[in-house]
C-alpha cells in the first residue's frame, strides 16, 4: 500500500513533517517515508487534504467498563470504586466482559488509537480472561491485555492482601499469548503494595519476570494511596526496575519521582480523569517532564470520561498551562507544548508499554499503525501547524482512515469492524447489568 500526498506527521525526529508526502507500507511495516515514492503494484490509498500521523497509544484503559459508559460521570474517586468493583464488578460475566471490550477497542479505533493497553481487573473466571482476550483480538486493534484479579470475594483481593495474583496468567502465557510480536501481547496489571502486602507483591513481581512481561500498577491515586508511598516500598525491597509502569502517580511523592527516573520505569497519565475525578489529585503531567520520565496517556474509563487521546491531549496541556508559573518555579521546565503532548500520545504512549520499537512513529522499519485525519473538515482547515491543529482542534469525527499493521480498520470515516455487533451485545450486558 502506498499512502500518497498526504501532509505527514512522522513522530520521528530525524524524518520530521513533510507536506507532500508518501508512505509506504509492505508486509504490514513502513519501508519508506518521502516524496513521490515508486508506487508501481501498489494499492493507492490518496491523501490528498489530510494529515498522516502515527496511530495514537492509550497505556492504561478498564476496556470491560465500556458497555456502561459515563455511569460515574458525578461520582469522586471512592464511590466509583463502590460502584463498579463493589457493586457491579462481581456481577460480570464472560459475556459482558467481551461486550465491553469489543465495544471500547473499536471506539477507540473510531478514535485513532491503534493501541491499547486493556487494564483488565476483572478475572472473576479464566472464562474471563478468555474473553477479553477474544473481543481485543476480534477488534483488529493492537493490545496489550493486562491480566487483573478478581472481584468476586473482593476484600481477600485487596486491602492489605496477602493472596498471590491468580496462577491463571501462566496458562494465558503459555497457552494464548506466547508471542511477545503478535497483535494482542501480555502483561501483568498488578495489585502492588497499596492493595496487597510486600511479599505479595514481590511474589507477583518475581513471577511476571519469570514469565518475561511487564508489569503496570496503580500508585498514588489520592492522598491515602500517596501517603503510603509504595513506590519507595519497592526501592527499598530492591523490586524497581524498566519493566514497570505505574499509573496516575498523582500524590507520590518527587522523592518516588526521582526513584522512577532513576529505575527506567514508566508512567501512564489519564488528565481527563485525574483533573476531573474528585479524590484522584492533579494529574503530575509536568513532574513527568521535570524529572524526564517516559511517560504516556490513557483514557482510564469510559464510565467517567472520553474514549479518545484528543480530549487526553487537551486536557493534559490545559492543567500544565493552568499551573504553568508555579510549577516553572518549581522545576525551571522550558515550557511543555503542543509538540510534547503529541508525543505522549503516539511515541512516548509506546515507550511506556515497550513496543517502541515496534510503533509510536511513521520510521520505516516499524510496524503501520496509521491514522489520516481530513485536514478539509471545518473545524481544522485551513492548517498552519498539523501538531498543534490535532492537539488543539481535533477530534474523532476527524479521522478519516486508520490502519493497524497495514490492515485498513476505519475507511472514510466508518469502521470496517462490526459495530451493529457491538452494539447489539454492549445494549445487553448494558440493560443487565444496570437493570
Amino acid at each position: 500500500m502506498l499512502i500518497t500526498n498526504g501532509h505527514v506527521v512522522t513522530g520521528d525526529p530525524a524524518l520530521g513533517t513533510q507536506e507532500a508526502c508518501d508512505v509506504l507500507i509492505e508486509d504490514g511495516r513502513i519501508t519508506a517515508v518521502g516524496p513521490q515514492l515508486d508506487r508501481e503494484g501498489a494499492e493507492i490509498l490518496d491523501a490528498t487534504g489530510m494529515l498522516v500521523l502515527p496511530g495514537f497509544v492509550d497505556t492504561h484503559k478498564h476496556t470491560w467498563q465500556s458497555a456502561v459508559r459515563h455511569r460515574c460521570t458525578e461520582l469522586d474517586l471512592r464511590t466509583y470504586f463502590g460502584e463498579m468493583f463493589g457493586r457491579l464488578g462481581a456481577q460480570y460475566r464472560p459475556e459482558d466482559v467481551y461486550a465491553g471490550n469489543l465495544l471500547g477497542a473499536l471506539s477507540a479505533l473510531d478514535a485513532g488509537t491503534t493501541t491499547l493497553m486493556d487494564w483488565s481487573h476483572v478475572q472473576n473466571s479464566p472464562a474471563h480472561s478468555d474473553q477479553a482476550i477474544a473481543a481485543l483480538q476480534d477488534s483488529g486493534i493492537r493490545a496489550v491485555f493486562g491480566h487483573g484479579w478478581p472481584l468476586t470475594d473482593l476484600p481477600e483481593w485487596i486491602g492489605g492482601s496477602s493472596r498471590p495474583h491468580t496462577s491463571d496468567v501462566r496458562r494465558i502465557r503459555h497457552d494464548l499469548l506466547s508471542d511477545d510480536h503478535a497483535l494482542v501481547t501480555l502483561q501483568l496489571a498488578a495489585r502492588g503494595p497499596e492493595l496487597s502486602t510486600l511479599d505479595a507483591t514481590s511474589a507477583d513481581l518475581a513471577m511476571a519476570r519469570e514469565l518475561g512481561i511487564r508489569t503496570s500498577i496503580h500508585m498514588g491515586c489520592g492522598p491515602d494511596f500517596g501517603a503510603m508511598a509504595a513506590i519507595a516500598q519497592l526501592e527499598k525491597a530492591g523490586l524497581l526496575g524498566p519493566d514497570l509502569t505505574f499509573v496516575h502517580c498523582s500524590e507520590s511523592s518527587n522523592v518516588e519521582f526521582e526513584l522512577i527516573a532513576a529505575h527506567g520505569a514508566s508512567i501512564a497519565l489519564a488528565p481527563q480523569h485525574e483533573q476531573g475525578m474528585p479524590g484522584i489529585g492533579h494529574t503530575p503531567i509536568d513532574r513527568v517532564r521535570a524529572f524526564g520520565i517516559t511517560a504516556g496517556l490513557s483514557s482510564d474509563t469510559e464510565t467517567f470520561g472520553a474514549a479518545d487521546l484528543f480530549t487526553q491531549m487537551r486536557v493534559g496541556l490545559v492543567a500544565h498551562r493552568s499551573q504553568l508559573a508555579e510549577r516553572r518555579t518549581q522545576h525551571d521546565l522550558p515550557a511543555f507544548g503542543v509538540a510534547d503532548v503529541f508525543r505522549l500520545a503516539t511515541q512516548g504512549g509506546a515507550d511506556t508499554l515497550g513496543l517502541g520499537d515496534r510503533v509510536g512513529s511513521l520510521s520505516p522499519g516499524k510496524r503501520a499503525d496509521v491514522v489520516l485525519l481530513r485536514a478539509t473538515d471545518s473545524n481544522l482547515f485551513p492548517v498552519t501547524d498539523p501538531v498543534a491543529a490535532v492537539v488543539s482542534s481535533a477530534h474523532p469525527g476527524n479521522v478519516d482512515t486508520v490502519l493497524v499493521d497495514g490492515v485498513v480498520r476505519k475507511r472514510g470515516g466508518v469502521l470496517t469492524g462490526d459495530l451493529a455487533r457491538a452494539r447489539t451485545l454492549a445494549s445487553a450486558s448494558h440493560r443487565r447489568l444496570l437493570g
